[in-house]
């Protein structure tokens, strides 16, 4: 499935997103980093969509909740 959004007012949000994208993925290790990268993108595109101002401060803060939750409901590995 394709990122929902890959430009923001004409232009590719992706030098705002990539930093926020390299904390996150540093922070959430074992989510793959292409995930984290598209949580982000969706996050900025969502919020732009619902009419407000994404700035990169905001969509860090709501893509780590959803990487929390994401992480959090991950069944626990079994240990054999």
């Amino acid at each position: 499935m394709p990122v929902l959004a890959t430009r923001v007012d004409g232009r590719a949000p992706t030098p705002l997103l990539e930093p926020v994208s390299a904390r996150l993925a540093a922070e959430f290790f074992s989510v793959p980093a292409e995930r984290v990268s598209r949580c982000v993108a969706d996050v900025w595109a969502c919020t732009e969509h619902l009419g407000l101002r994404a700035t990169p401060a905001t969509v860090e803060w709501i893509a780590r909740e959803h990487l929390l939750a994401l992480v959090n409901s991950a069944p626990p590995s079994r240990a054999e």
